[in-house]
């Protein structure tokens, strides 16, 4: 059989108030990690501007957009066209009166070939996203791109191996997770990072899937509300181990190809969907 790869990356970078700024630098990221050869290209969860759910605020509605307006969606495809990549793009979006963070899969045309929108919404200090955005009404979803089929969680969604197992079931070969986030206000020593990227490699683990997360690093002060992102963005490839990482403070692009064709063999040795019992499942919970 013959070998079928896949390079994919994940971004890691600060972000400020100022949209078209940090358009400019995640494209320069996005054109560094294509020149590194990546195919699959991720930027972090809203790189619009700061986290903004840090507070509760309606000045931040009037930042989301339509998915064919938002200044985001438009500056990545005319990239990914340009570049030939693909690139899951995080996004605020607004469909009437009704807002969603949101991902518009881009493909290697530039062509948008969907919108997820997130389906788990954290509440919580620091993390305020129920004020702001509806439970997503999509689905989760498997998208087939030039280079592979691949599926994308947004941030709180990576906590949930429900998630990661239903876009495996829709044949994803790859996992993505955007991702926001970093301390939490009411204790300054708790540092999330290691059971953040401990949830996702079980994913990989128990799913037999490579697994993408970008963070967002810096301290961003939203109206006197703070937070400091801790980046720790990785790749982990079907076992679970971590082949690419960053720490909290690193700025970059880490890139790795996979072997699919490798992935899928061992995907099926291993038994995992082989021996699922969704009937009991349904019989064993609520």
């Amino acid at each position: 059989m013959s070998s079928r790869t896949i390079t994919v990356a994940a971004l890691q970078t600060a972000y400020g108030p100022d949209l078209k700024a940090n358009i400019a630098k995640t494209e320069a990221l996005v054109r560094e990690a294509a020149k590194a050869g990546a195919q699959v290209i991720l930027p972090s969860e809203l790189f619009q501007g700061i986290y903004f759910c840090t507070e509760q605020n309606p000045r931040w509605f009037e930042t989301a957009y339509a998915t064919a307006e938002h200044p985001c969606v438009i500056a990545m495809q005319k990239l990914a066209r340009e570049l030939k990549v693909a690139i899951p793009t995080s996004f605020f979006e607004k469909d009437g009166p009704r807002y969603y963070n949101s991902m518009a899969m881009i493909d290697a045309d530039g062509e948008i070939l969907g919108v997820y929108r997130k389906s788990h919404i954290p509440d919580g200090p620091g993390y305020q996203e129920k004020y702001y955005f509806r439970p997503g009404d999509t689905g989760f979803k498997a998208w087939t791109t030039r280079f592979g089929r691949i599926g994308v969680g947004i941030c709180w969604d990576q906590w949930y191996p429900e998630a990661a197992r239903a876009m495996m079931l829709q044949g994803a070969e790859l996992l993505f997770y955007p991702t926001a986030i970093g301390s939490e206000p009411y204790d300054d020593a708790l540092d999330t990072h290691r059971m953040w990227q401990r949830a996702m490699q079980g994913h990989a683990v128990s799913n037999a899937v490579p697994v993408v997360a970008s963070n967002r690093i810096g301290l961003e002060d939203n109206s006197g509300a703070k937070q400091r992102f801790y980046g720790h963005s990785f790749i982990a490839d079907h076992t679970g181990e971590l082949v690419q990482k960053f720490g909290a403070k690193d700025e970059g692009v880490l890139v790795h190809t996979f072997d699919l064709s490798m992935i899928e063999s061992y995907r099926a040795d291993w038994g995992f969907f082989r021996d699922r019992r969704p009937e009991l499942y349904d019989k064993s919970c609520c």
